[in-house]
């Protein structure tokens, strides 16, 4: 069983137990997170695609821990 969820204007692929990294949540490390914008459910065959989302399906995932990227560093050249 998969889900395609959106957030943060980008989509993603999860199943359960995966651990994925997405744009910061205004939710606490360790506390969970119910993602509402399901585009699309496999469950063993049976696939159900939403127009834009699919009624009354919801992913709830855990929020381990918040990160930092690295730091980019950006240049402007200058005759």
């Amino acid at each position: 069983m998969y889900a395609v969820l959106e957030t943060g204007s980008k989509q993603y692929r999860v199943a359960a137990g995966d651990t994925v990294e997405i744009e910061h949540l205004d939710v606490e490390a360790g506390k969970s997170f119910t993602f509402d914008r399901v585009l699309l459910v496999n469950n063993e065959g049976k696939v159900t695609v939403g127009a834009p989302t699919v009624a009354s399906a919801s992913v709830v995932a855990d929020v381990v821990e918040h990160i930092r990227g690295e730091k980019k560093i950006a240049f402007k050249m200058k005759r």
